[in-house]
């Protein structure tokens, strides 16, 4: 990701002026960190786990059916969990004890690393928080491009190999994720020659990517606290890595808040914001929230995939007819980062150009959510 893509953030810094907890000498859960009963929207506080008769999809990758299965996950769920994805396990091993190393460090190591108000690398609260009247019990540390000089900082001895680490994971990533894209837009009948953006190869080798590390501690009192708010991601897709602690909630239309369970060995797969626009509104890009747990520490890593920076993303021609207008303008991941810094979850409703001729409320509008 190139610098300028943070530029997305020059205008809207994260000014916090508040110290960063060490969490684990917290006994009680301080008032600020104390989020209230969501309103009636949501059918469940932040601390409970929604409903549990519903599951997220699985979706086997080896499966002769998987184009098939990945659609009717992105249109009716907008999120799924992919097995036989080809991420060795040891990797996955390996990148969890990394951000192990890197939380468990003393409050003191990890700030001097820290994300600068503006920027958008480094150790931090969560860049939604300015959003939110309460704080968000959890840490988190962004890697955009060589993570090499906050390493030299977090680890002076060590920063090798976690760089190593680091740098193999986001290839992986890189590979899986390109393969995803062909598997969700093969699903609306988009081929390589409708994606010029995709390069000769159909590789997306010029597209870009973010590599967010999250950690949730135990918590005194889940019920009361929230590890990370409802929100969309900014990204065409996010892979998500979580250990062996549930944590993770997805708003299903019609049924509530469901979580998505870790499952060994499987990565969880978002629909961003970005495809949304790409699909016209087929895809919804789903709101989904972190809670915490009494006893056990949860980690994830997310892979916040993108388009080149200079691509402006718009619904596929193909998609669009008489009955079936654009619903959102040409935009660059640039410039929508910038509107979700300023308008947060009415970032797509802020560059939408019509509502869906079928009446039926935009499923990623996400306008009257409130949380806490």
């Amino acid at each position: 990701m190139p610098a300028r893509l943070s530029d997305a953030f020059k205008s809207h810094p994260l000014n916090l002026q508040l110290k960063h907890p060490d969490f684990s000498s917290l006994q009680e859960l301080p008032d600020s960190y104390a989020w209230s009963q969501n309103d009636d929207q949501y059918p469940s506080s932040p601390g409970s786990f929604g409903a549990e008769q519903e599951s997220v999809p699985v979706i086997d990758l080896s499966d002769p059916n998987a184009l098939k299965l990945t659609g009717h996950a992105c249109r009716t769920w907008g999120v799924f969990q992919v097995t036989n994805h080809g991420i060795p396990s040891k990797l996955l091993d390996d990148i969890e004890s990394a951000g192990r190393s890197l939380f468990s460090l003393p409050v003191q190591q990890k700030l001097k690393a820290a994300r600068s108000p503006d920027g958008i690398s480094g150790y931090g609260f969560a860049r939604i928080s300015s959003f939110f009247q309460k704080l968000m019990w959890s840490e988190g540390f962004t890697i955009v491009g060589s993570p090499l000089d906050h390493f030299r900082q977090l680890w002076p001895q060590d920063y090798d190999k976690f760089c190593n680490i680091i740098e193999e994971y986001e290839k992986e990533m890189k590979r899986l994720a390109g393969r995803l894209m062909w598997l969700m837009l093969g699903s609306l009948g988009i081929s390589k020659e409708d994606v010029k953006w995709a390069g000769p190869k159909g590789d997306f080798r010029d597209a870009y990517a973010a590599l967010q590390l999250n950690s949730y501690p135990a918590c005194p009192d889940p019920d009361r606290a929230m590890g990370l708010a409802a929100h969309t991601d900014s990204t065409l897709l996010t892979i998500l890595y979580q250990n062996n602690t549930s944590g993770l909630q997805v708003l299903r239309e019609g049924t509530g808040w469901v979580t998505v369970p870790p499952l060994p060995g499987a990565l969880v797969v978002n629909v961003g914001d970005l495809i949304h626009i790409l699909s016209n509104g087929l895809y919804p890009s789903v709101l989904h929230q972190a809670v915490v747990n009494r006893s056990r520490h949860r980690l994830s890593i997310a892979y916040l995939y993108g388009p080149p920076d200079s691509v402006q993303i718009s619904p596929f021609s193909k998609l669009l007819g008489p009955s079936q207008p654009p619903l959102y303008r040409p935009i660059t991941w640039n410039e929508y980062l910038g509107t979700k810094a300023k308008h947060f979850n009415k970032a797509l409703s802020s560059v939408r150009l019509c509502a869906p001729l079928n009446a039926l409320v935009d499923v990623s509008d996400h306008n009257s959510v409130k949380v806490g």
